[in-house]
């Protein structure tokens, strides 16, 4: 048996999503009802179906009111109408706002979920719309209202409606989604593997990943990706992810999820291991996308990569002369180009007044040298995803 659906679909007969809505009904009213009689209630129902036209959605839901009715559950149908109108209200709303948008079938399943998920007047699609009215312009590209439905989620984030953090993260998300699946149509990749080979062509990817790695096995590694995992982002952790640690293009453009990023981090961290190495990508992936561990700047930015230095922090010696105070510099150079922070310890170095080669009073002492640290710090971030990183120590 065929289903008409509201969208003019067709989808074949579900007898459980019946006996889902009955079991609601009841339980919305602390009812309590046995299997026996709830599949009593679904034939009830089946023997009332038409036959000589194609059943529409709204004919059972009428079926089930009607039987409800006359087997005398009427707290249960009761609720059972209720439930229909608040799901009705839900779906104007939700119709309403996927219309402000060209391609309507991209949003909708994303402001399903979120009606799903996010219970309450606090998270009612229609402020969602109101904000988006506030905030749109005329004129812009769809994009560009995409951009503008996220800032209007954040915009409505309080304290007594924090969700709306997660919210406006599902809307980014898609956004991002559309944008970075137009690139990939653009270059014809259509897979995980595709696309490191084309990220290593391009030098944004290491190649030892390949190397480590067949195509069976991170065709393998794709299967385990969560997409549904970004849900657990809020609009600033996921916007902080996208403009730092996922690979971007030369022009900033990301160009990975953040589920590949994480498995892509899994994969460098267990290649080397001799055994069940499969289990380790998964394991390891599986903590970061879950969000149960997280991993250094260094680790997040550079695993994967061409230059992989995963290490946060260093320390060095600065020797007393001239030579080995600029060398000790450009050490803190090198590793904060490559995201890591480095303790210095200056206490070598001779104070303020010393002799220099025998001349008296000719040494500055560490101040000068301490302020060089710091504008190298400032000079080179690190990766450009933050600040440079440095930490002085002296003796007292």
């Amino acid at each position: 048996m065929r289903i008409s659906k509201r969208n003019k679909t067709e989808e074949g007969y579900c007898p459980d999503k019946i006996k889902g809505a009955i079991s609601k009904a009841f339980d919305s009213v602390s009812s309590e009802i046995s299997e026996e009689e709830l599949q009593r209630l679904l034939l009830q129902v089946e023997r009332k179906f038409p036959k000589e036209h194609l059943l529409a959605v709204e004919e059972i839901q009428d079926l089930v009111e009607q039987t409800l009715m006359e087997e005398k559950y009427y707290k249960e149908m009761k609720s059972y109408i209720l439930y229909r109108e608040e799901r009705t209200r839900k779906r104007k709303s939700r119709n309403r706002l996927s219309r402000e948008f060209q391609d309507m079938d991209i949003l909708i399943p994303v402001l399903l979920n979120i009606q799903k998920e996010f219970h309450g007047e606090a998270y009612d699609l229609e402020l969602l719309l109101g904000k988006f009215h506030a905030i749109c312009k005329p004129g812009l590209s769809e994009d560009e209202k995409l951009s503008m439905l996220t800032k209007a989620a954040v915009e409505l984030t309080t304290m007594d409606a924090p969700e709306w953090e997660k919210i406006a993260a599902r809307i980014f998300m898609l956004s991002f989604e559309q944008q970075l699946q137009t690139y990939l149509k653009k270059h014809n990749i259509s897979s995980l593997y595709e696309k490191i080979v084309y990220l290593t062509e391009q030098g944004l990817y290491g190649e030892y990943i390949l190397e480590h790695y067949t195509k069976e096995e991170i065709d393998k590694f794709s299967t385990w990706i969560r997409p549904e995992r970004n849900h657990l982002f809020t609009y600033a952790g996921l916007d902080l992810l996208l403009n730092r640690y996922v690979i971007c293009t030369t022009k900033r453009r990301p160009l990975e999820t953040p589920q590949e990023m994480f498995l892509g981090i899994a994969m460098h961290l267990a290649m080397k291991e001799k055994q069940d190495r499969s289990q380790w990508v998964k394991r390891f992936y599986d903590m970061l996308s879950l969000l149960q561990v997280t991993m250094a700047t260094p680790t997040l930015s550079n695993a994967r990569k061409p230059y992989h230095q995963l290490s946060s922090c260093f320390i060095d010696v600065v020797p007393d002369s001239l030579d080995g105070i600029y060398q000790s510099i450009d050490n803190f150079a090198k590793v904060s180009k490559f995201g890591g922070g480095m303790g210095m310890y200056f206490g070598k170095v001779r104070a303020n007044g010393s002799s220099i080669r025998g001349f008296e009073g000719a040494a500055g002492g560490v101040v000068r040298w301490i302020r060089l640290a710091n504008d190298t710090a400032v000079a080179v971030d690190q990766l450009g995803v933050r600040q440079g990183s440095v930490a002085v120590y002296l003796d007292i």
